[in-house]
């Protein structure tokens, strides 16, 4: 048997719309399932509904009568980080007692606040006597701390200035050397890391991450309130998440999912996710400001000092978060855990609204003029999509848009566990460059894209091979660069050293209309007498057909089939993605199939790899390739035939560049 069937990849992990919710416990992701649940526009309603508790109840945060308080009062204490005395203020619980030991939560203020700006924004010290007053709360010392640790500490002139700023990273030493050993001394606090906790808001919830995870000798329980940019980022919070999963009893993050600053705590939620490192990511309704806080204060303190019950933490709702593929600024579409779109538009005027994403939805409109609409659980990776408004295709102005389904039409991303491979890393990147050239073929000027890698400037006598990379009908040259992530993935493959360095050319396939009766002959001339030609006079490039390969999707599969195959003394490694010969090519494919059957030695030999892919048999394309699989068996051609669910799409072809360029030029 010439047929070598690799095993089908697990799924991507959804997690069940039962509950909208985001909680990441390594356990968890023994089962590696796809869930996918329809959605009616009800969702909206039916997420206010559920047990979990979204917002704080009405009057959490307003006095109430009869009941016991706790105490506020301010603190002195040395400070040698600082050189002077400093200020913090205190809150003890009802019934609090000398002769009682309490767990310490450190509870951090803004950069334009200071110790008192909990105090006068938040009011604390109510929230915590209600919850007392419901028996919700552990028994704890609250410090709030100035985190400006510098001689002059107030709120004052510049507060973005660099001295100021800095200041909000002196404070860590400040913390651990002067404030801990002085609350420990003075007040009756349990003085061990699970019976201390620290979390903040903005600029405090970026010291909070920052020292708390930065200091897990320290802290065991941890909170980042719409954390900003000072956050650092999760390869330097958690450089070893193995650690942070044995020493975390909490890791608290959340963001009010209309602000600004939600990039840096979605990034972290992205790296715990991707390591399983339990936490809470808990977006919620609103921008930067004290509603928020408030609501996360309400939600975090009641988890303190308390066994971890999954259960309850499961209940915790994640609202959805902006796409990375909308434009810059835009809210919406959004991505809800479970892998929905949320979609909203403004067309007050409008008549009817769809979506359609290969399945049409239509989007209702409300009293405001605002039409919106939740999808079903989507699949991995992008996904081209329009609105339909009154009859007409648009593309969505809130996403970025690309060239598709033979015109620009939106396109959407959908996260999931297993995309770490076309991630943004801090490793060496190469270059994506566009070039023209002029084509003998068609007496025109033409484009392309070509990938160099990142060492490609620095090592000016190393020479390349070449992957000769083709897109699929109704796309073009910008497919692979754009949609493909080609770059990203090559980058990453390079770094760890999974793939050769290489050229990666991204031509366009349309040499004459698609199908047309001599479109493959067309293009294998554009390839031979001008590409291959071009790029080999203009570029560092190894000659030979070992340092040579072809491959591509859907129409460019064909293309890679019908000028790979006939030339395979140029191309030692052919790829054929989502393809396989048209039941009307029968002209073709028999000619190629009799070329074949009288050059069967010649192509086993030439080829080191003739790999074949499928989206499985949801591809358009599937029945084909079987066919022609069929033939190439009775032949005794051979070749690798892999599969990666996810029919005819991009998260597949992605899937297939990753995999095929590890094979290639070694």
């Amino acid at each position: 048997m010439m047929k070598k069937k690799l095993a089908r990849l697990p799924m991507p992990i959804l997690p069940t719309a039962s509950l909208n919710v985001q909680i990441w416990i390594s356990s968890l992701h023994l089962k590696r399932i796809k869930i996918f649940l329809s959605c009616a526009f009800v969702y909206c309603l039916c997420t206010q509904a559920q047990t979990s508790v979204l917002k704080a109840p009405a009057g959490f945060d307003i006095e109430k009568a009869n009941i016991s308080r706790g105490k506020i009062d301010t603190i002195t204490y040395v400070s040698k980080t600082v050189g002077n005395k400093r200020k913090a203020l205190i809150y003890t619980p009802p019934g609090f007692s000398a002769k009682k030991k309490y767990p310490v939560l450190y509870l951090l203020h803004g950069i334009g606040g200071d110790e008192k700006e909990w105090l006068n924004n938040g009011h604390p010290e109510i929230i915590l006597d209600n919850l007392y007053a419901e028996n919700k709360l552990e028994p704890m010392i609250v410090v709030l701390p100035n985190g400006r640790a510098m001689k002059d500490d107030r709120a004052s002139g510049n507060i973005m200035s660099r001295e100021k700023v800095e200041a909000f990273a002196t404070f860590e030493k400040d913390l651990l050397n002067d404030l801990i050993p002085y609350i420990e001394k003075k007040y009756p606090a349990i003085k061990d890391r699970e019976n201390r906790a620290i979390a903040g808001l903005s600029m405090g919830g970026g010291q909070s991450l920052n020292f708390g995870l930065g200091n897990l000798n320290e802290f065991a329980w941890i909170g980042g309130f719409s954390s900003a940019p000072n956050t650092k980022t999760p390869e330097t919070l958690i450089p070893n998440p193995e650690i942070a999963k044995k020493q975390l009893k909490l890791l608290w993050i959340s963001c009010g999912n209309n602000d600004n600053l939600m990039f840096f705590s979605k990034r972290t939620h992205d790296y715990l996710k991707k390591y399983n490192v339990q936490h809470i990511f808990h977006v919620e309704p609103g921008v930067h400001d004290f509603n928020v806080w408030k609501n996360d204060l309400y939600l975090f303190s009641q988890l303190l000092f308390k066994p971890v019950n999954t259960n309850t933490i499961n209940q915790y709702t994640q609202l959805g978060v902006a796409a990375s593929s909308n434009v810059r600024g835009a809210k919406y579409p959004q991505i809800t855990p479970d892998n929905r779109a949320i979609f909203r538009v403004n067309a007050p005027e409008a008549q009817k609204i769809q979506i359609d994403l290969g399945k049409k939805y239509d989007l209702i409109k409300n009293k405001d003029g605002i039409w919106e609409v939740v999808t079903d659980s989507l699949g991995e990776g992008f996904h081209y999509y329009s609105l339909i408004i009154d009859g007409v295709s648009v593309a969505d102005p809130a996403s970025e848009t690309f060239y598709g389904m033979g015109r620009m039409a939106s396109g959407i991303e959908i996260p999931f566990k297993g995309g770490d491979y076309y991630a943004e890393k801090n490793v060496p990147h190469g270059d994506i460059r566009i070039q023209r050239y002029y084509s003998s073929v068609s007496n025109s000027w033409r484009k392309y894209y070509i990938y160099t890698p990142a060492n490609y400037e620095i090592n000016p006598n190393e020479k390349y091979p070449v992957l000769y990379l083709l897109h699929g009908g109704g796309e073009d040259e910008r497919g692979w660069a754009t949609q493909g992530k080609t770059d990203l993935i090559l980058d990453n493959l390079i770094a760890e050293k999974k793939a050769s360095p290489m050229l990666i050319v991204m031509l366009d396939g349309n040499i004459a209309p698609s199908f047309s009766g001599n479109f493959l002959e067309l293009f294998e001339k554009e390839l031979k007498q001008c590409v291959i030609p071009y790029i080999e006079k203009n570029y560092r490039t190894k000659t030979d057909s070992n340092n040579r390969a072809l491959a591509g999707l859907s129409m460019g599969g064909m293309q890679t089939l019908y000028a790979g195959i006939y030339n395979t003394q140029l191309f030692s490694s052919l790829g054929v993605f989502s393809s396989g010969w048209l039941p009307n090519q029968t002209s073709i494919s028999d000619a190629q199939y009799e070329y074949m059957k009288n050059n069967t030695a010649l192509i086993n030999n030439n080829l080191k790899h003739f790999w074949i892919a499928m989206g499985g048999k949801e591809d358009i394309a599937y029945n084909n390739c079987q066919t022609m699989l069929s033939k190439l068996d009775n032949l005794k051609i051979k070749y690798t035939y892999y599969e990666y669910p996810g029919g005819h799409s991009w998260p597949v072809w992605r899937n297939n560049l990753y995999n095929f360029a590890q094979l290639l030029f070694k």
